[in-house]
């Protein structure tokens, strides 16, 4: 519930974000301008984003003859999380990965590269697949795409406000703020959405975690594939775009010379800790 909290009031932070960028760059019209693209945005990426991301993958479905086991496992932790079983879905690609998108349970599909399903013993893959359908049992998808369309928004406004300043656009009131602190605020402003939007990521892969441990009944499990996914993924790293990175179990990049400041995913070790403190006490 604290995480569900947390997740409601960052994204109430981006959406004040928007609306006082909107505001710095028209007064009023810039406002609902803003506020305007922002649902056009939302109410794209909320039907949408599944199919994106799966033709982006060049994903294909798969069926119960094609995977019978993983399959198997996949609508069993459905049925312990109480959801409708999720489609499964096959990228092939060498780096061991996995993500779910779609925006509701009755619309969700969980998608595995061929590599986790090569490198995983069974019931680490298990444990994946728990972690994935914990997202969808969580709604975090759609909280990711809410989270990703709001940044970009941000991104947009900040953009046009920064050069509409620079041009000598936008409001004419001589008691605004000067055009010096105009270009700082619209630089800053991304930052901030990023900040924001690594945090909702971070949060929501804990309880994910905690998600898929309850439903699978083997933290420890869990635990064994994220130590072998975030090894791996260093060494071979994925062919993926970015703007998902939040999407997938582990971060799909090799980020050894990124910070850790702005991972969207929190530390492997920390998420091991919790997973075994789970396991001692289940």
């Amino acid at each position: 519930m604290t995480s569900q909290i947390k997740t409601f009031f960052l994204l109430a932070s981006l959406t004040a974000i928007i609306l006082f960028l909107g505001g710095m760059m028209g007064g009023r019209t810039g406002l609902v301008i803003a506020f305007g693209l922002t649902i056009f945005m939302n109410v794209g990426s909320y039907w949408y984003s599944d199919k994106i991301v799966l033709k982006m993958y060049k994903a294909r479905q798969l069926s119960r003859n094609d995977a019978p086991q993983v399959y198997e496992m996949v609508e069993e932790l459905s049925a312990n999380a109480g959801i409708p079983t999720p489609r499964l879905f096959l990228v092939d690609q060498d780096s061991p990965n996995a993500f779910a998108t779609g925006r509701n349970p009755e619309n969700a599909v969980v998608a595995v590269t061929s590599g986790i399903m090569r490198i995983l013993t069974p019931e680490e893959l298990r444990g994946v697949l728990a972690h994935e359908i914990g997202h969808i049992t969580n709604h975090d998808i759609l909280i990711q795409s809410v989270a990703a369309v709001l940044a970009g928004a941000i991104m947009m406004v900040s953009s046009m406000l920064k050069w509409g300043t620079l041009f000598g656009f936008g409001s004419s009131d001589e008691d605004g703020p000067s055009p010096l602190v105009v270009i700082g605020l619209a630089i800053i402003a991304p930052i901030a959405a990023t900040v924001i939007q690594m945090a909702i990521s971070r949060s929501r892969e804990y309880l994910a975690d905690a998600t898929g441990a309850r439903i699978s009944h083997s933290p420890k499990s869990l635990a064994s594939a994220l130590y072998k996914l975030d090894a791996l993924a260093h060494s071979i790293p994925m062919d993926a775009n970015p703007a998902t990175e939040n999407m997938f179990i582990v971060n799909p990049f090799s980020g050894a010379s990124m910070s850790k400041w702005f991972s969207t995913h929190p530390s492997t070790e920390d998420r091991i800790a919790k997973l075994m403190e789970m396991d001692r006490n289940f």
